[in-house]
């Protein structure tokens, strides 16, 4: 079971005044190169673990896809999202990807965005999207980075004595299992996993990798919110894309 930190109010009222600023890793640097890797979506059903406040979901829709189906843990955000970005060929559901059930075989396309590392049971996860995925369809998702996750002192930018970055530290990366950091409030639980664990957990379940991706900003993404920067240093997303056969 994921932890549900975005009922959390202090949490969630930190979380909608980052998102709502154009300026931010996901607008700027995750969600185009997430949204690139998708395929056509003309007519398509998919299926968006962790939809957040709806926006993926209305993006599908205008680009044709014939219904989502979106669920997430958080009533915070499906209240948003039923608010801002209802429509009738979304169906919004609040539960867990651990119990939700739907038939085998029923979505050419199943999404993720920032929300399997929030899950203990990778391997249970991906077993259930094999099943759900049909023949020659796709799952794409996006996590922090396992360099990101690896340490067990989330401080990992090293400086000098002017606050000056030197290095980013790297350690525990064997160490899989849960983090728990200060990210907006303290007691946020996350789990690291190995890239070796993720890619192969894939090929276990019969699923094939098409890409990978470890995002890179774009000038223009640099000159809008500069911190960005240090992503040509280190990359804070990692990017799956893999088939069904």
């Amino acid at each position: 079971m994921q932890q549900n930190i975005y009922d959390n109010p202090n949490f969630f009222k930190q979380y909608r005044q980052l998102r709502t600023s154009s300026f931010n890793y996901n607008q700027l640097l995750e969600q185009p190169a997430f949204k690139a890797l998708l395929p056509d979506l003309h007519d398509l059903q998919l299926l968006d673990i962790g939809c957040g406040m709806g926006e993926f979901a209305t993006y599908c829709i205008e680009n044709k896809a014939r219904h989502v189906t979106a669920i997430d843990v958080s009533k915070n955000m499906l209240a948003v999202a039923k608010t801002l970005h209802a429509h009738p060929n979304i169906s919004y559901c609040l539960q867990s990807f651990e119990e939700f059930n739907a038939p085998a075989n029923s979505f050419y396309c199943i999404t993720s965005s920032l929300a399997l590392h929030y899950i203990e049971d990778f391997n249970a996860v991906i077993a259930k999207v094999s099943s759900l995925l049909r023949n020659d369809g796709v799952v794409i998702f996006s996590i922090e980075h396992p360099i990101v996750t690896a340490r067990k002192d989330t401080d990992n930018w090293i400086c000098d004595e002017d606050g000056d970055l030197c290095h980013y530290a790297i350690d525990d990366y064997q160490a899989e299992g849960l983090r728990e950091q200060t990210w907006l409030v303290e007691g946020v639980i996350k789990y690291h996993r190995t890239l070796s664990t993720i890619l192969n957990t894939l090929i276990a379940h019969g699923l094939t990798i098409e890409k990978i991706e470890e995002p890179i900003p774009s000038n223009e993404a640099i000159q809008a919110l500069p911190k960005l920067k240090k992503e040509l240093r280190k990359p804070s997303f990692l990017l799956v894309k893999a088939k069904k056969h």
